[in-house]
């Protein structure tokens, strides 16, 4: 019976579907699911999700009460699954070509924001095939379809699953990067703290008497005082840095 019913927005004007499964297909595509009348399948699945894209853009296989498949977006109705599933398979590649690349934490992210989508798609796709093959038991085509898309599906899955791992074996190095890095500054600034701390002593008192207010003492004459300046400074300096690097006792000692 030819439908009498608004056309849906996705369904094309020529398609002569049943009221049964024209009544079932609203202006978008919605999850991806089967619908069978009689000796009749409507497919709804989702085109191969683009990088970014929050609406999922759909297609519809139909195979009609002569056993002939068409496509609503233009391809022949025979191959229009395989270049969907085609579309799916190139996607892939270029994932895992760009999981190949990638070196740092950040440049997974997109990666794994792309594959999420794209797995998820193609696995509910791969699910909607093994019930269209369940319906229609004669169609050897469907057969291929479904194996396919589960192959697919797996190695999507794979592939998601080894680029998180990659990214996190990234950010584990790159936290003991930072932790090395960190550790050297902090040597580095102990051994400053005692360098200042060895010295400071020698250069406050040499500030104190370098004035010109002991430039006239007897002392200032002969080389006994600076000699006895120069030790004090030092073992006030050495008393120092041996307190500046004196153990830190905590709550738990």
């Amino acid at each position: 019976m030819v439908s009498k019913m608004p056309r849906s927005l996705i369904i094309p004007p020529n398609w002569q579907l049943p009221d049964a499964l024209r009544k079932r297909v609203g202006n978008a595509a919605g999850r991806q699911r089967m619908m069978q009348h009689e000796q009749q399948l409507l497919i709804v699945a989702h085109l191969v999700p683009e990088p970014g894209e929050h609406s999922r853009r759909g297609v519809l296989f139909w195979r009609d009460g002569q056993a002939e498949w068409h496509a609503s977006n233009g391809d022949p109705g025979k191959v229009a699954i395989d270049q969907l599933l085609g579309n799916y398979a190139k996607a892939l590649e270029v994932f895992d070509g760009q999981e190949a690349r990638a070196k740092r934490a950040d440049e997974y992210v997109p990666i794994l924001e792309g594959l999420a989508p794209l797995s998820r798609a193609v696995r509910n796709f791969s699910d909607v095939l093994q019930e269209a093959r369940r319906a229609a038991p004669d169609c050897d085509q469907l057969i291929d379809a479904r194996d396919r898309a589960y192959e697919i599906a797996r190695t999507a899955e794979l592939l998601y699953q080894d680029t998180k791992n990659s990214m996190d074996i990234a950010v584990v190095r790159r936290a003991e990067e930072q932790a090395l890095a960190s550790q050297r500054t902090t040597a580095a600034a102990h051994r400053l703290n005692t360098m200042a701390a060895l010295f400071f002593p020698l250069a406050t008192l040499g500030a104190i008497f370098g004035t010109t207010l002991t430039e006239n003492w007897s002392w200032s004459f002969s080389s006994g005082p600076f000699i006895l300046f120069l030790l004090s400074g030092l073992v006030a300096g050495v008393a120092l840095a041996v307190f500046v690097n004196r153990p830190v006792k905590t709550n738990a000692d």
